[in-house]
């Protein structure tokens, strides 16, 4: 299956809307200030931030741990196909990083309060980038929806953590759920190209 091409056209348009001189749409900031807490300290929604790359490298390692314990060859390719979907997204969000070039949102504007100072720009959210990455995957692996809701809330919710903890503007969120989406198809079809030929 080829990478949706509407996933590729509404990156580029997000693209086009942040290097506009970084101009920001005032009802997103507002957004954001509905998310974001003066003190952002939920622990749970830390959690969620905490988790996006260690679940993220766990899940690859785990599945390609039992190809080997089960002597599977799929379930050995859907391990390097989900670690490649990450190396892409990772790859995609950087560049789009240093292309953008968008500032964090407590830099721009002082009632945005963040959990911590964090170097880097914001635009995409990497964490959601990784998470929506690591969901698309497995939903893609195992078509069953007791493996999809749970996965796609996770990825969700460490989105939504990126806003409350004052890191990220909603637009850096969506952008990196559709950087995440987009690699893990791009992988798959790779997968099927590269080693699934008839």
């Amino acid at each position: 299956m080829r990478p949706k091409k509407g996933l590729i056209i509404a990156v580029l348009l997000a693209i086009g809307f942040c290097t506009q001189g970084n101009a920001q749409w005032q009802g997103e900031v507002n957004l954001l200030r509905s998310f974001n807490s003066r003190y952002p300290t939920n622990s749970y929604l830390k959690l969620f931030t905490a988790s996006a790359y260690p679940v993220s490298i766990a899940v690859p390692f785990s599945i390609l741990a039992i190809s080997l314990i089960n002597d599977s060859k799929k379930d050995e390719l859907n391990a390097y196909e989900m670690g490649a979907s990450i190396a892409i997204s990772a790859a995609i969000t950087e560049g789009l990083k240093i292309i953008v070039n968008r500032q964090r949102p407590y830099e721009k504007y002082g009632d945005i309060y963040p959990d911590v100072i964090e170097n880097g720009q914001s635009f995409p959210s990497g964490h959601t980038s990784i998470a929506f990455s690591t969901a698309a995957s497995l939903t893609i692996f195992y078509k069953k929806w007791y493996v999809a809701i749970p996965a796609y809330t996770w990825a969700a919710s460490v989105g939504y953590s990126r806003m409350y903890l004052g890191q990220h503007y909603p637009s850096d969120v969506l952008a990196g759920a559709i950087v995440g989406v987009g690699s893990a198809y791009a992988a798959h079809w790779l997968n099927k190209k590269l080693f699934h030929k008839k």
